[in-house]
Order: structure tokens, then sequence, then C-alpha cells
């Protein structure tokens, strides 16, 4: 694959549309040691953990490859991490994780499937509430794991008592554990300069492994051809920098549970009990509800008072026996100017990644992301583009993914921050909001590298009545989007281990499009798929020319597509055109040219004469 302006393009110079999936949700977990706990899998003993056999099983492989091409899902957002590499200690890699990796990406081309791989993180480690991130990590800096819980500093699943908020994880950005891990990472060397690892600047450190570790990988897929390309970073967050105001809770993704403000944060971590606002989040309000104390033990998340680098760096300190902002604006102001998280400080991470790993894999792709919208955006490229980068962010309706229920006459256009009702006045807004993040970075291919709805709406009651039409409903609007942008797009997600009691196996998310305990013993490979009218659908994937329109319908199975004709491609156009959609057979009408349909790979195959005339095709069911 290659860019070409805003265009992906394969070897035969077609313009490439990517549908497929991330693989998967468990990937974020290692595998469940015998008899261990399902929430604690590998916290108490982080160094032995291991992650072969996620996201699947390489026995299982061809079972799942084969569906997922069944589905028409031949473009795989493979999700791996950081800690699933390196979980042993500093630059001591996981061979036998390595090996798996390798004979898995292997198997995935025999089923005709392209992988991107992306290195996955949410709110910085399985540590502070997320995945990503090795445990020494965190060490490393002075922090002590066991009490990031005890002192505020984190919402861990495996240690909350009792059932766990829905979707609260994302809380953790803003939390003390993850941002300030963040911060220095992306910014140690201007917010934290006296902290050295080993006689090393911490920012240098971290990265300097980081990106190693993406390159071992790129090392090990070496010479495969289907590998596409690497991501940067999933979701990448700014922690502290360009925070203004110490005093007040940080603006995140979403407020929900305890929400202190940054000095409570640090104050908490020190030992000092802090009385901090505890909000709520649902489909029907959003508010402050009342408070809570933080660290009501008052221990210290420090191995040391000096291990704590805000307060050795004079951002904070107690005064007449109270926690005081000594520098209000440490975070906002670098050298006499406003700091830009995305330009200043993600943007040199993304181009060292593409440097690195570009000296073992010259013509690869590399995929990046800005911070989770509404708080963040991606960087811009300008005259620094270098070529073969795709913008992978991401988009959800937040009123269905946070309150985990689906109106499809309401929703939130995060563009104008207002509401939006009506069923058509949605679907506008989906594709609108979704377009706007392709347009971003016109200069740049845009693929949607998340979407997706939860499947345990309103408490799971799809569960006892196999009644998915709601998320069919979602999902077909996510999808008529993508087809009116002309964007590609991996949904969010397959998990092979999804289960109606856990779900895709991490912090209570359930949005996988199988499930185990969906599978009815029919033996036939949509068996355990859900919302499967409106994931597995006709698409263009590969045009001999421009595409300029697309659209299916899920109610008429009426499929359509209009392309400008390039003169200087020879090959035909490929578009996939399930049977699942199709049972009976379908009819093709082309404007010009013959088709021809291959039925073992479910693709038709349009043969036009290579010219510049604009030309359409139709598919309609018999």
């Amino acid at each position: 694959m290659r860019t070409h302006g805003r265009w992906i393009q394969d070897e035969e110079g077609r313009t490439l549309l990517l549908r497929g999936v991330n693989l998967s949700g468990s990937a974020k977990v290692p595998v469940v040691p015998s008899g261990g706990s399902h929430l604690r899998q590998g916290l108490e003993s982080p160094e032995s953990a291991s992650f072969v056999g996620r996201p699947l099983a390489i026995a299982e492989a061809d079972e799942h490859f084969a569906r997922l091409r069944a589905f028409g899902h031949h473009f795989l957002r493979l999700v791996i991490t950081w800690e699933a590499i390196e979980h042993a200690g500093p630059g001591q890699y996981d061979r036998a994780y390595l090996d798996y990796l390798r004979a898995l990406v292997e198997q995935a081309g025999r089923y005709d499937l392209q992988v991107f791989v992306d290195p996955h993180q949410d709110v910085w480690s399985r540590f502070t509430g997320g995945d990503g991130a090795p445990a020494w990590t965190l060490d490393a800096v002075g922090m002590r794991r066991e009490h990031l819980v005890d002192c505020g500093a984190a919402v861990v699943h495996a240690y909350h008592q009792g059932p766990l908020p829905a979707m609260i994880w994302p809380t953790n950005y803003v939390k003390l554990g993850a941002a300030t891990m963040f911060t220095l990472f992306f910014g140690g060397n201007d917010f934290a300069p006296s902290l050295l690892i080993d006689g090393e600047p911490v920012q240098e450190y971290l990265q300097r492994h980081y990106v190693a570790a993406i390159c071992e990988v790129a090392r090990t897929l070496h010479g495969l051809p289907n590998v596409s390309g690497y991501g940067t970073m999933n979701e990448p967050s700014a922690g502290l920098i360009g925070v203004r105001d110490l005093q007040q809770p940080m603006p995140g993704m979403v407020a929900k549970g305890p929400s202190p403000s940054p000095l409570q944060s640090m104050a908490a971590a020190a030992g000092f009990a802090q009385e901090v606002p505890v909000w709520e989040f649902s489909a029907s309000f959003m508010g402050e509800v009342g408070t809570t104390v933080l660290n009501p033990q008052q221990v210290s998340l420090w191995r040391s008072p000096e291990s704590d680098p805000w307060r050795r760096e004079g951002v904070w300190d107690v005064v007449d026996s109270q926690p005081r902002i000594i520098k209000p604006d440490h975070f906002a102001i670098v050298r006499g100017r406003p700091v830009c998280f995305s330009d200043d400080y993600l943007k040199p991470l993304l181009l060292r990644v593409l440097r690195e790993v570009r000296k073992t894999d010259t013509g690869t792709l590399i995929f990046f992301e800005g911070p989770p919208a509404p708080v963040g955006q991606p960087p811009a490229w300008g005259d620094t583009d270098p070529g073969g980068v795709v913008h992978a962010g991401h988009f959800y309706d937040g009123m269905a993914l946070m309150s985990k229920h689906y109106d499809p006459e309401f929703t939130i256009d995060t563009l104008r921050m207002q509401p939006v009702f009506g069923r058509e006045q949605v679907e506008t807004a989906y594709a609108e909001q979704i377009g706007a993040l392709a347009d971003h970075l016109p200069s740049v291919p845009f693929l949607l590298g998340e979407f997706g709805i939860p499947f345990d709406l309103d408490g799971g009651r799809s569960f006892q009545t196999g009644d998915y039409s709601a998320q069919e409903a979602a999902l077909d609007g996510y999808f008529q989007a993508l087809d009116r942008n002309l964007v590609s797009g991996t949904l969010w997600n397959y998990t092979p281990d999804n289960d109606q009691e856990h779900g895709d196996q991490w912090n209570g998310e359930d949005l996988s499009i199988y499930s185990r305990s969906a599978v009815r013993g029919t033996g036939d490979l949509y068996d355990g798929g859900r919302a499967l009218a409106s994931v597995v659908r006709p698409y263009a994937k590969a045009c001999a020319g421009t595409p300029l329109a697309m659209s299916f319908s899920r109610t008429s199975r009426r499929f359509h597509l209009r392309i400008q004709r390039s003169s200087t491609v020879s090959a035909p156009t490929i578009i996939f055109i399930p049977k699942y959609q199709y049972p009976s057979g379908f009819s093709v009408e082309v404007s010009t040219g013959t088709w021809e349909y291959e039925e073992s790979k479910e693709l038709l195959i349009w043969h036009a004469a290579p010219d510049d005339t604009e030309q359409s095709l139709q598919v309609m069911p018999r």
C-alpha cells in the first residue's frame, strides 16, 4: 500500500477503501493463569505475565480468520501492548510472544487479511486502570503501585469495591497516575528536568524503550506481505501538559465518580486526605452529586517525599500546613510561550516512531492519532509531511457509549456541542462528525481507527431477548457515514473470547461483533455474530480510479457505486458482495464493461476500459 493525496492506493494504482475490525478487546490483558482471577490476571506478578494467545490461540485462527473474511472485514487493526512485548523488565523482550505474533500474522495472510499493528494503550497501563505500558515504567519514576488506588490516583477494576460503574475507566486520564506518566513520557524534559532514571532524562528513558519495543515487533514481522503498517500510539493523552488552572478539575472525556483537581490529586498522592466532588453521568443526568474523601488512610504514592516530581519541581508545596500551588502555569507556559501538546510533544514522538520503524521497513505506512475527542486534535503536518502517513482518529456516539443506551433519534453533535433530534438528523450528524475528522488533515488519508456500539445496552437486555435491533441501527448509521465520506474504517471490535459474563474481558466493555455466548451451533461462519445485518455489507475494496459515491441500504439491500475511472489503471474494480446479504443471488447493472463473481471469496470483479469517464454499478437482490 501507498498514499496518494487523501487516498490509500495499491500497487496497481487503485484507490482502496479498507474495511475491517480491531482484533481484539481482550488483547489488552494477559492470558488468565490456571486458577487465576479474571480481574487480577497478572497484576500481582506482572513480570511473568504472558500474552501468548492474545488476541486468539493459533489453533483457533482458521475459524476466526475465515469468519472475518466472510464478514468482509479484510483489514485488521491488530491490537498489541508495550507490556506484552517487554513486561519482564527494560530491554527484556518476550520472544515467545513475538514468535506467536509472527505466526498469527502469517496465518491471517493465508486468508487474504491485511494487518496494521496498533501499539495500544488506554490510560497508560493496566496498573493505572487501563492497558499498555509495563509495570516497571511506574516503578522507575518512583511510584508505589500498591498505593495507586488507595490514594485516588487510579480506578482499577480489580480493586474496585462493588460493581464497576459503566465507562468510569476513561476518568483515569485526569487522575494522577496516568496524568503524571503521560506528562513525563511526552514532556519530561520541560516539566520534570530533574527526574533522571539511571542518569538518563525520564522522557528519553521512557520514549527510547517504547519506540524500541515497536521496532522489535517490526523486525519480527519484517518480510510478511500482509503487514501494511504500524500505529504510533492509541489515543495519546497530554496528561497535565497545557493545564492552566491546577486548582480546578481537568476536562476529560467524561466526568464521573471522584473528580479531584490536579492540586488535590498531588496532595492526596503525598498522603494528605482530600475532600473532592463526585460527578455522575447518565443518559438523563450529568452533574455533581456529592463529595467523597480521597486517601483517608493518608498513604503515600511515592517511595519517598523526594520521589514526587511535581513537589520537587516546585509546582506545589505545603504552606501553613495546607497544600498550595506555587507555579500555577508550570504545565502551560514553556520558555515564555503557551504550549501546544499535539504539535510540541506528540508530533516529535510520531516522527520518531516513523523514522525508527522505517529503518526496518522502508515502505510501511504509519498510522497516527491525536488525543481522544473532544479534548484534542491531531498534529498538523504541513511542510514536514514525510509521506506514507495515515490519520487514524476515532469516533463514537458518546451518549450511547458512556450511558450504554442508544436512542436513534438523539445524540450530541461534538462539532457544535449541541443536541441533535430526529433519526435523519442523527445520521447526518454522524456523517458530518466523521467527515470533519477526515477533513482535519485534508492532504493525508483518513482511516476511522475505532467506532462501535456496546452490546450490553440497557443493562444487557439483548442478552435475554436476542434482539440486536438497536445495535444494528447504530452500526448502520456509522457505516453509512463511512460510505458518505468515502473513508476507510476498522470497527471496534472482534473479541474471540467475548462472553456474556465478562464481555470483551476488559473494564466491563462489551462491543464485540462476535460472542461465544451467541453461538447457536449452526456450524456456519455467521454463528456467534451479532448485529450482522449491519456489520456484513458490500463495499468497494479497490476502485480503478477515484470513488465518487457509494451507498448500501440494509432494507432494500441495494448497493450503488460511482467512480471516476482512471485511464492509467488497467486493473479491474473489486467489490465485496457478501452472500449473507444476497442468499438468493443478486443482479448487477453496470454503465459500461463486464463483471464476474468469484464466489469463494465473495468478490465481484468489474472490468471496464481504462479511460477517464464517470462509471457506475448497481447491485440488487434477486
